[in-house]
């Protein structure tokens, strides 16, 4: 309970598959039983390791979920129901044919606000966000698979109306083209061609004067806001059916045999940082182009790369992880995993964990130039951010589950990267 506040084409078939499938069998639950170590307990020994009497599991999992969890996702709601208003603002601007640029301008800012809440959320993959293989998830935001030429289309086939002579209908559409990725794609691209191979582009898009262009995309934008918003609010309204099955782990009507199943659930959340973060966003753009960002191959490896967000994403995941961590999003203080070691006599593993994940938080908040410019004149800064971020994960992943005997998620089980 420590006092710690928080103020392209397609991605390339490696990342793509390898993330792809980190998400979906984090989605699907799968884990991999671990043995609780020495420090388990305090190491105190003595045959079989016990939970111990007097922590209070059902307490953490209350606390994360009402006051970490929750908040976060209607925060994201929110900012959602506000990106809509600024998108269909700047429409209005077109339409009027009045400069438009304040308008976008403030679309931009409230995509970036919408998506940082976002990377919060992403670190808390619970529930809603796992059920039917990630599907709500990915409705909201499918990175690492995105597909520029499908945005490309559905602006065309929206403007139309209707798809291969089927009415239009959003909902119905792959999770490619909407979401927070295709919204960055249609407010932050300034080329107003397509990104298609001549088979699949629009026809006679690129030869359409600019301000139609400009305006299709955005009334395209203003549809896909919309979707997010839906999205979002259902997040709110599903998680509020499945917090209590959750909170009343091991009693009646609850999904969790026993409270500390529901707290390994909150466990295998955080894991996200070490299979996505780590390896997806940092390590992979790092190991393919270390001193040359500056092409298309590595711009498709990035994680928002037309509105340079790729480290505030890093960094808003890192606070996220924090939160959790300590159980605490705001000012309020309360139960957390570091409490939870401190009780089971590990307090100098919770000490460590509290100060690396602030060191890291320090040092991707100390970000002067995108990760793509980063990547080209400063590699050796990003790679001190894997560092940093691989110093909090290998203490997840053997010491914090040995001291809690909880179990390692399989996806980062016999991953010593």
């Amino acid at each position: 309970m420590h006092n710690n506040s928080n103020p392209i084409g397609a991605t390339p078939l490696r990342l793509a598959t390898a993330l792809a499938v980190s998400l979906a069998l984090a989605g699907c639950g799968e884990s991999t039983s671990a043995t609780p170590g020495p420090d388990y307990g305090g190491g105190s020994g003595g045959g079989e390791p016990t939970l111990p009497d007097t922590f209070d599991q059902a307490a953490l999992v209350a606390n994360l979920a009402d006051n970490v969890i929750a908040p976060t996702y209607a925060e994201f709601a929110a900012q959602a129901g506000q990106l809509n208003n600024q998108i269909a603002a700047y429409c209005d601007a077109l339409t009027a044919q009045q400069e438009p640029n304040s308008a976008l301008e403030t679309a931009r800012t409230g995509w970036q606000n919408t998506m940082t809440r976002w990377q919060y959320a992403e670190v808390m993959q619970i529930g809603p966000l796992k059920l039917n293989n990630s599907n709500l998830r990915n409705k909201i935001y499918s990175w690492p698979v995105v597909s520029r030429c499908a945005v490309d289309q559905d602006v065309a086939y929206f403007e139309a109306g209707n798809v291969n002579g089927t009415p239009y209908d959003i909902t119905l559409r792959t999770e490619t083209r909407k979401g927070l990725d295709a919204l960055e794609y249609l407010l932050f691209n300034e080329n107003l061609d397509h990104s298609c191979s001549g088979t699949t582009a629009p026809a006679g898009w690129n030869d359409r004067p600019e301000a139609e262009r400009a305006l299709a995309r955005c009334h395209f934008a203003a549809e896909v806001s919309a979707d997010l918003s839906r999205n979002a609010d259902a997040l709110v309204s599903q998680w509020a059916e499945y917090a209590p099955i959750l909170k009343n782990a091991g009693q009646p009507g609850s999904d969790f045999a026993d409270i500390h199943d529901a707290v390994n659930d909150l466990s295998d959340a955080l894991f996200y940082v070490d299979s996505v973060t780590k390896d997806g966003k940092l390590d992979t753009p790092y190991q393919q182009f270390a001193g040359a960002c500056n092409t298309p191959e590595c711009e498709a490896v990035l994680e928002s790369p037309l509105s340079a967000h790729s480290i505030a994403n890093i960094e808003a995941n890192l606070r996220a992880l924090k939160a959790m961590f300590a159980g605490q999003l705001g000012e309020e203080a309360g139960t957390g995993f570091d409490d939870y070691l401190i009780e089971v006599g590990s307090s100098e593993l919770a000490g460590q964990m509290a100060a690396d994940i602030d060191t890291a938080i320090a040092t991707t908040a100390g970000y002067e130039q995108s990760l793509a410019q980063t990547l080209t004149e400063q590699p050796d800064q990003v790679q001190q951010t894997h560092a940093e971020v691989k110093a909090i994960t290998d203490k997840m992943k053997v010491d914090f589950i040995s001291a809690l005997a909880l179990e390692l998620p399989s996806t980062s089980a016999g991953d010593n990267d």
